[in-house]
């Protein structure tokens, strides 16, 4: 059933992809805006596409998720989409007041050529986007790259359309937050004010697709990076980009605009990479680490240390975001775990490197495969060839999970068939001390179910 087509003999693929382990530019274009406070998010091509984008947002966080679309018919896919965008502006302005409507492009948008720059330029002098209101705009062809590189794509977008250059600087970093959960937003903002470091944080997702049910829908709810801070981020004395394939071109962009210098760094996930980003903050902040930080870290110690009997030489497979899986890799390493295969669909030419050098001493004959050929059917012929003991991954890949009667862990995005994931984070220490709990539940439970009775033991 299921996947059980699946073959053990593995053939190199040459054009096909079979179970893509990604999905489109344009949903993480959308997801950055929505970090925006008062920002409306709109898909600049047919309506199917924004649906598509919304729904798998809406799904995956259980919140109603807004964004306008251009609605091309097959006019506008000969003769160019100017019209629809240009009425699409004026109409969002008019009946939904948004500050900012971030635009972003779909593979019709982009295949027959359509400038969105000079559209919104045209709006602008047409008087269709009011005084005082935005438009920021980014270039997310589908047949490109995967989400994460629509995300990146929507934050230099953001970076282009508000930061300003200042001879001022203020006392305060900024922080391009990578593809996380709100909730992990939140937790980074934490570290940051409990350790006393000014930040501006861009996006910003907290209290946006994790707002409290207060029995009033807001369309803007109270999160998200405000103006303001959009525009003092080219004040800030540097910036930490947190995962490279997401913050990167945003970072760059903004040290040559406004000459505000950067340092990326690995999503805070896992003990040694939240590490460095708590040092990170210490040196660039001007801070001290304070003892509930320490004491946080200290929990984690112990945790690893009551665990580790069990954890030793577990075998695992991954499937995810490159910023999620490098830091992710690194603490299944510190947990003396073995992560065997490992799949990306996002392309990078750095990330198989920098995922050996992660392994080289510990894994060195690890099965690592990224880009568009690098695929979930081919993770599931490496299971089927070494079996492993859990699996990593979004929610496709309850499947795999299923036919090879693997435990599954459920992380990154998306995930459709389960609820709350979105309150608990997995970044900082409080991240890793949740991912240590699911990882052993997971693994005892399958001891428990599979222990005969006269080894089924109320102690483990």
């Amino acid at each position: 059933m299921l996947l059980r087509h699946t073959t053990g003999e593995i053939k190199e693929p040459t054009a096909l992809t079979i179970n893509p382990a990604k999905t489109c530019q344009p949903i993480g274009a959308m997801y950055a805006a929505l970090g925006i406070h008062g920002c409306l998010p709109h898909s600049h091509g047919s309506q199917g596409c924004c649906s598509y984008h919304r729904s798998a947002l809406t799904r995956h966080f259980k919140e109603p998720v807004m964004a306008g679309t251009s609605s091309f018919t097959e006019g506008s896919s000969v003769f160019g989409g100017q019209p629809n965008l240009l009425q699409a502006l004026n109409n969002m302005f008019t009946i939904y007041n948004p500050d900012i409507v971030a635009v972003h492009s779909t593979c019709l948008s982009e295949t027959i050529g359509d400038d969105i720059g000079q559209i919104v330029s045209k709006a602008i002098t047409e008087g269709k986007v009011p005084e005082g209101k935005h438009v920021i705009h980014a270039s997310t062809p589908s047949y490109q790259g995967s989400h994460v590189t629509g995300y990146a794509n929507m934050l230099e977008g953001i970076i282009k359309g508000f930061a300003a250059p200042s001879v001022i600087k203020r006392d305060q970093l900024n922080i391009l937050a990578g593809w996380v959960e709100p909730s992990d937003m939140r937790e980074i903002k934490d570290i940051c004010k409990t350790m006393g470091v000014k930040i501006v944080m861009v996006p910003d997702t907290s209290d946006v697709l994790d707002a409290p049910q207060t029995g009033k829908y807001e369309m803007y709810p109270s999160g998200g990076t405000t103006i303001p801070e959009l525009i003092s981020m080219g004040q800030s004395k540097l910036t930490l980009g947190l995962g490279s394939w997401c913050t990167e071109l945003a970072a760059k962009t903004l040290e040559r605009t406004c000459k505000v210098g950067f340092d990326i760094m690995d999503l805070p996930i896992g003990l040694r990479a939240t590490d460095r980003f708590i040092m990170a903050l210490s040196r660039y902040g001007n801070a001290e680490v304070p003892k509930s930080i320490t004491a946080e870290r200290g929990r984690v110690i112990d945790i690893i240390t009551d665990m580790q009997q069990y954890l030793y030489g577990k075998k695992v497979a991954l499937v995810g975001d490159p910023d999620q899986l490098l830091p992710l890799t690194e603490f299944l390493v510190d947990l003396e775990m073995k992560p065997v295969h490992i799949v990306s669909g996002t392309p990078g030419s750095k990330f198989k490197t920098k995922m050996e050098k992660i392994l080289k001493d510990k894994v060195p004959n690890a099965n690592i495969a990224n880009g568009p050929l690098a695929d979930m059917y081919q993770l599931h012929q490496w299971i089927k060839n070494e079996p492993v003991d859990l699996l990593i991954g979004n929610t496709y890949g309850k499947y795999i999970a299923r036919d090879e009667d693997i435990p599954f862990l459920r992380m990154g995005f998306p995930i459709y068939d389960r609820v709350g994931h979105n309150y608990f984070p997995v970044t900082g220490y409080k991240g890793a001390m949740r991912l240590l709990e699911k990882i052993l539940g997971l693994l005892l439970d399958r001891q428990d179910r599979d222990s005969p009775e006269e080894t089924f033991e109320l102690v483990m």
